[in-house]
């Protein structure tokens, strides 16, 4: 079977994707595993299914790299919608279901093969504060600690001790490393539970920076810097919850092509 792809990324942050309307396509762990092996496949942080929805425009399903169905990706929303745009070409507002609801996505702008596109993340009901940690869930359960360099830390080593510790098993969490840099800017690093690594960006990663650096210094607008580019987030706060959640950042196609499974 020749299998049809596109390859997209958000800030570094790498997604296959599969228009999947037709359902022929059938996922397994062994399938996506070997799809996104950088070296005998493709090569991705993960895998996404463009799929119809009665009453939306479309739903996504992710999968991890390691070929687990993940939770909400902040970048793979950004980079399907970036991908709708072009499957509907005269359409800029979507609305789709991802495996923690309804989202809103807005295509700003088209430039060549790269798409400006905000997000509407899911609510932030709860911020638990632990011993020099925040954790929270954007879609995603996220750890994350404020440092003074992210460039000196061992985000794998670890970002792995933290994401299998007891305290947050046996799901485990991401783990986010962030900066604060002149006062206001962020510059964050994530490890990622599924791929098992640190990526480029992290969508779900700096929505949860964000929301934890607004407990240290004022503003509801934070732009933030990750090692794949750069990104916006935007919210409410009030008190210990967060609404009107919206993360902005390119979405890059990158090619299409097609894989003999």
């Amino acid at each position: 079977m020749r299998l049809h792809f596109h390859k997209y990324h958000g800030t570094g942050n790498d997604f296959i994707i599969i228009d999947n309307r037709d359902g022929q396509f059938i996922s397994s762990k062994e399938i996506i595993r070997n799809l996104c092996d950088r070296r005998f496949g493709i090569g991705a942080d993960g895998l996404l299914l463009f799929e119809s929805k009665e009453h939306y425009d479309f739903s996504m399903r992710y999968f991890n790299a390691d070929g687990g169905e993940g939770t909400m990706c902040g970048n793979g929303g950004r980079s399907i919608t970036a991908f709708a745009g072009q499957i509907f070409k005269e359409k800029i507002n979507f609305l789709f279901v991802a495996v923690d609801g309804v989202h809103e996505s807005i295509i700003t702008e088209k430039k060549q093969n790269i798409t400006q596109v905000q997000l509407k993340m899911s609510d932030v009901k709860e911020v638990h504060q632990g011993d020099g940690y925040y954790f929270l869930d954007t879609g995603s359960p996220h750890y994350v600690r404020f440092v003074e360099n992210a460039d000196e830390i061992n985000v794998i080593q670890s970002g792995k001790e933290i994401r299998y510790s007891p305290l947050f098993a046996p799901e485990g969490t991401n783990v986010d490393f962030v900066e604060i840099k002149n006062g206001k800017k962020l510059f964050v690093r994530t490890y990622e539970r599924g791929v098992e690594d640190e990526t480029y960006s992290c969508g779900t990663g700096v929505t949860a920076s964000a929301i934890a650096a607004s407990y240290l210094i004022s503003g509801e607008n934070f732009n933030i810097m990750t090692r794949g580019g750069n990104l916006k987030v935007s919210f409410h706060k009030e008190d210990n919850t967060f609404s009107d959640i919206w993360l902005e950042g390119p979405a890059t196609h990158v090619y299409s092509g097609e894989i003999e499974l």
